[in-house]
């Protein structure tokens, strides 16, 4: 018998209060816009991002500081509410057809800032181009789509080859993104990238390389026109410099505080610090195919012997909430029936010693520099159980490189790391670590596999939630990772601004409004 708290979570396959068809012809979702508002002439909106974006082709980027821009100029096909429903965008109903069909029925008179139309021809062109391997593009989450059909102007199917459930969510941000066919075509993939087309509530004017890009309200916005005229984003790496900045008036908000810089701000009138539940888990990656990590009693003494309370308020100061596994509390398929593990010195030195290795042990514990702080209190946690984890710090450009690599010993035996799960559905946070022939997976379990492909390939929320529940009870007991926290999301916003992002921390400010001086 599953909580009921479980299955009122299923807003995957809810749209608008109605359950969306999971392998039949009559159910569908459907989706009221929220509306943007009426714009103010002269009112700009200006927002510190902590890196710039790597490029405005939004489908040759897979970051979220490019996507954060993005999502302001182009439209998605499904999208994330404040309260982390999935709603219409471009689409404003799905349903499935069949295991491997997804239709898709589009808002009508829609149209891209050019003037061509947003029609079901653009959306299979833009799909088509995103899952073309001359496309080179770094996004993953429609690695299961095989190609779209236009079955009128204003409906197109996906296929896909395999069953993929969450299929709607995966297009509510990266994978959903919608291009002009006609203005790529005419003027080239280059001059697109530099001139982002979108159908977006934002209109592009302006990049600056690594100091600001700025945008302008589109007055003919399909969900009517931003109640801000400008929004200008600007690059400022340094925490303690935006914060000035937000001081004097330079911007109005700002991104990506760290929990040490959001202190700095103390209590200055006419400020305040956000802090917002985020789905983004961390945790540590062990090699469970060699050395001591080979022995999942090791592996459940190093968890026993994580205080993870204490790190969250120590080093995060208490903007975080531990998780048991690496499954965000938001996401479907998450289940609370399932509980962390205990700070035990006591149990995790019987378990080394149990092991073999009574005296502990060393290892390397790889982490880039940005988490020099949660990565050495780390290692001084396991320093208590004689476990000797020797901190090897990587500039974030070579950690990511050696993450993504082939070689999945690249980063040692254990190495700290974030992952993101913005679809809102478990799936996500698994895809990459936990079957054994996925890139980022350093264990081989024939079960937790099985169980992968039963989640990722059935339609029915009660199947995938039965083995999601497994995969957690799985993760606990074999111990392939050290289970940390989800971090919460933190910004720094003027009084003067009326804003709020979901869960998945993206910066989309269709709704923002910026109060008169």
């Amino acid at each position: 018998m599953f909580d009921r708290a479980l299955l009122a979570r299923r807003d995957l396959f809810k749209i608008g209060g109605l359950a969306a068809a999971t392998a039949s012809l009559g159910a569908c979702a459907s989706t009221k816009p929220s509306g943007g508002g009426q714009g103010s002439a002269g009112t700009a909106l200006r927002v510190s991002l902590a890196s710039d974006a790597t490029t405005l082709d939004p489908q040759k980027q897979g970051d979220l500081p490019s996507m954060n821009v993005l999502i302001n100029v182009f439209d998605t096909l499904t999208v994330r509410d404040t309260d982390d429903k999935l709603s219409g965008g471009l689409a404003e109903r799905w349903e499935s057809k069949d295991d491997k069909t997804w239709r898709f029925h589009l808002r009508k008179n829609v149209t891209f800032h050019n003037g061509e139309p947003c029609d079901a021809a653009a959306v299979a062109y833009s799909i088509e181009r995103l899952i073309d391997p001359a496309t080179r593009s770094p996004i993953v989450e429609l690695r299961l789509v095989t190609g779209a059909k236009v079955i009128d102007p204003h409906t197109v199917d996906l296929v896909t080859k395999e069953p993929d459930p969450i299929l709607p969510a995966k297009l509510s941000l990266f994978g959903g993104v919608i291009v002009p066919p006609k203005h790529i075509k005419e003027k080239g993939e280059k001059a697109f990238a530099e001139h982002p087309i979108g159908t977006g509530p934002f209109t592009f004017e302006q990049w600056q390389r690594d100091s600001q890009i700025t945008l302008k309200a589109n007055p003919d916005y399909w969900n009517g026109k931003p109640a801000v005229e400008q929004l200008v984003f600007k690059v400022m790496p340094d925490p303690s410099s935006s914060l000035a900045a937000l001081q004097s008036g330079e911007v109005d908000i700002v991104t990506g505080l760290t929990p040490d810089a959001a202190q700095q701000l103390g209590d200055a009138p006419g400020f305040k610090v956000v802090t917002s539940p985020g789905v983004r888990t961390f945790f540590v990656s062990l090699d469970t195919e060699e050395g001591p990590l080979k022995d999942k009693r090791v592996r459940q003494a190093l968890n026993h012997a994580l205080d993870v309370d204490a790190l969250i308020a120590s080093v995060l100061n208490g903007a975080a909430e531990r998780t048991p596994t690496l499954i965000p509390r938001q996401a479907f398929g998450f289940d609370p029936a399932i509980k962390p593990y205990q700070h035990d010195l006591a149990k995790a030195k019987s378990l080394l010693a149990a092991a073999g290795h009574p005296d502990g042990f060393s290892l390397k514990l790889s982490s880039s520099t940005a988490d020099k702080d949660i990565t050495q209190a780390i290692a001084g946690q396991l320093a208590e159980v004689g476990v000797k984890a020797e901190v090897s710090l990587l500039d974030p450009a070579t950690f990511k490189g050696r993450l993504v690599s082939d070689n999945r010993k690249a980063l040692g035996a254990m190495y700290f790391v974030g992952n993101s799960g913005w679809t809102m559905d478990a799936s996500s946070n698994l895809q990459s670590f936990v079957r054994h022939d996925r890139r980022q997976s350093r264990w081989n379990n024939p079960e937790a596999d099985a169980l992968i492909d039963r989640e990722e390939q059935s339609v029915d929320p009660e199947v995938r939630q039965e083995a999601f529940t497994e995969l957690q009870k799985m993760l606990i007991e074999e111990s392939p990772f050290l289970y940390l926290y989800q971090a919460s999301i933190l910004y720094a916003v003027s009084d003067k601004v009326q804003w709020k992002t979901n869960a998945n921390g993206t910066l989309a400010m269709a709704n923002a409004k910026l109060a008169a001086s």
